[in-house]
């Protein structure tokens, strides 16, 4: 088993950036590929980025390609988010997640956070 807590969330102007850190209880960290997740008010949870469990490959969602970065520190259990160049339509609720494969399919991911709102202003 392993319980994640996201935090880092927060309001933001369109073009900043924000860096959402995800911290794992448990020794078993190193073995989860992790994925960040979102909702958006009315909308559906979309993937947005995962990372193996050795951290060598990494996926993204088209919309965050080449603005968000995901990385991970096995020995400190824990998985950023860095998210550059915002934009308001990436105002939503950030979920970290953990399953067996870095997959872009939620239900594959058995373990998950509470979530951390992003905000950003126009």
């Amino acid at each position: 088993q392993v319980q994640l807590v996201e935090s880092g969330g927060g309001l933001v102007q369109a073009g900043g950036s924000l860096r959402l850190s995800c911290a794992a209880s448990g020794r078993t960290f190193s073995t989860y590929a992790m994925g960040w997740f979102r909702q958006a008010p009315g909308k559906e949870r979309e993937f947005v980025a995962a990372i193996s469990r050795s951290g060598y490959n990494t996926y993204y969602a088209d919309c965050v390609k080449g603005r968000f970065t995901i990385s991970r520190d096995n020995a400190k259990n824990t998985v950023l988010l860095q998210m550059n160049s915002l934009k308001p339509e990436d105002t939503a609720l950030y979920y970290c997640a953990a399953g067996l494969m870095p997959t872009t399919i939620e239900i594959q991911y058995a373990h998950w956070g509470q979530g951390t709102q992003v905000t950003v202003s126009s």
